[in-house]
């Protein structure tokens, strides 16, 4: 389910042309993983499971100052947009995904089946990393930028591009040497869709008839110029494996596995 790199880099931009965004703000719909609390606030719901990622944005101080840019990018969205239309993630969650590995109800039936699992995990995603790191023939840094942003059907992400062929390669040999792993794949572990680099900036909340989707989509076309101007690069070195119990903590243990990129 790889494509090659100028595959990716076609869909990609694509995916934040005028037309795009105009299709696809007809379909939003409010998130279910946030539920409205009885003082109106939107809170988490549990979905719990476990992905390879880059250190959370308050661990990660190298991309900083893409952190900030994206916070920028957020209030921007809020003072543009109907009131409660967005629920933001917390900056200090910001991340790079770099492999889903397993969640909600999946993670669920796999750990009431078996009580070792999240140990035979941890193994077998140890092994991956060292598979993949033994296949590292050249180390030079791993840059991707940020594209634009994407509208979802419950979510605004800022979709990213590998700065050249070698940043795109190395990390689609990070995902096959998990998704290939027949020890995972054993456990239910699978790519399920095309991988598509990202971080998640907002979820859709209040969504209603009268919003103004004509306004939503003009409002990404012309942030998206402030990535022109101001290009936004982030230097993956690190691949993690966390544990979410929602969409706003991504927790990690001493014994959960590390990989140099």
């Amino acid at each position: 389910m790889d494509e090659s790199y100028h595959t990716y880099l076609n869909r990609v931009a694509k995916m934040t042309l005028p037309a795009t965004y105009e299709s696809q703000v007809k379909n939003i719909q409010e998130s279910p993983k946030f539920r409205v609390t009885v003082d109106g606030s939107r809170q988490p719901v549990a979905f719990p499971g476990y992905s390879v990622i880059t250190p959370p944005g308050a661990e990660d101080p190298a991309n900083s100052g893409v952190y900030q840019d994206l916070v920028a990018c957020q209030q921007k969205l809020v003072e543009q947009l109907e009131p409660d239309l967005l629920v933001l993630v917390e900056p200090a969650s910001f991340h790079f995904t770099l492999a889903d590995l397993i969640w909600d109800s999946a993670y669920r039936m796999a750990t009431e089946a078996n009580s070792d699992f999240e140990h035979k995990l941890f193994d077998r995603i140890e092994d991956s990393f060292t598979i993949y790191q033994s296949s590292i023939v050249e180390t030079k840094p791993i840059r991707w930028q940020i594209m634009g942003l994407t509208v979802r059907p419950r979510a605004i992400e800022v979709s990213l591009v590998p700065k050249d062929e070698y940043s795109y390669d190395r990390i689609i040999a990070f995902r096959r040497a998990i998704y290939q792993s027949s020890s995972l794949i054993s456990l239910g572990i699978e790519q399920q869709y095309y991988f598509t680099a990202h971080t998640t900036l907002a979820y859709f909340a209040n969504v209603h008839q009268e919003i103004d989707r004509v306004r939503l989509s003009d409002t990404l076309q012309e942030y998206n110029m402030h990535w022109l101007d101001h290009p936004q690069e982030i230097i993956l070195s690190q691949g993690q494996l966390r544990k979410f119990t929602d969409m706003s903590t991504y927790e990690r243990q001493p014994n959960f596995p590390i990989v140099q990129l």
